[in-house]
């Protein structure tokens, strides 16, 4: 099966990817993710993105324009559901392009997060399938998570350290917000 694999970053590709090809499916990717911020953390993650597909000869589409601005009109006044808008942006862009590529189907990275809301994105990529007429490849790739984080800094991929969205960014070094949302 010709698979395009939504990536969010390299390391979190590696494994995936990997698995996929085990399996003997052709896989391309595609970077689409208009919710990092900032800037240089958008472009630090395509660097990593670029030395995987170097390293792995993995084809990628990268779209390089920083959508931030786009992300930040959906989700602002929205905070509470940023990452089911989020889910959509993403999935419905590459559902979209794996339709216009002729793919057979479509997944993403995110399946391989643990910190990523599975069920959420495994309904949303079947509503997308359905209504797009594309398969959605649903697999828990959770079960590689340390193998891919091993892999990643074997390959000296830079990992980043958050999500990719501002909200997630705070979340991640605010110690008063931590304290609160985790507790």
């Amino acid at each position: 099966m010709e698979i395009l694999l939504h990536v969010c970053c390299g390391p979190c590709a590696v494994y995936p990817l990997q698995r996929l090809r085990d399996q003997g499916h052709r896989v391309a990717g595609f970077f689409y993710n208009p919710n990092i911020h900032p800037y240089r953390e958008f472009k630090r993650r395509i660097k990593a993105l670029d030395d995987l597909a170097r390293q792995t000869r993995f084809t990628v589409e990268i779209d390089r324009d920083y959508g931030l601005t786009e992300y930040l009109r959906q989700v602002v006044f929205n905070e509470e559901k940023r990452c089911n808008i989020c889910y959509d942006m993403r999935l419905e862009r590459v559902a979209e392009r794996a339709v216009e590529k002729g793919a057979d189907a479509f997944t993403t990275t995110l399946l391989y997060s643990r910190y990523q809301k599975h069920e959420l994105i495994k309904k949303k990529g079947e509503q997308l399938a359905e209504t797009l007429g594309i398969e959605f490849y649903y697999e828990d790739f959770r079960q590689g998570w340390q193998w891919g984080i091993d892999q990643s800094i074997a390959m000296g991929l830079y990992r980043q350290p958050y999500c990719g969205c501002i909200y997630s960014e705070q979340e991640r070094y605010d110690k008063k917000l931590r304290k609160k949302t985790y507790s």
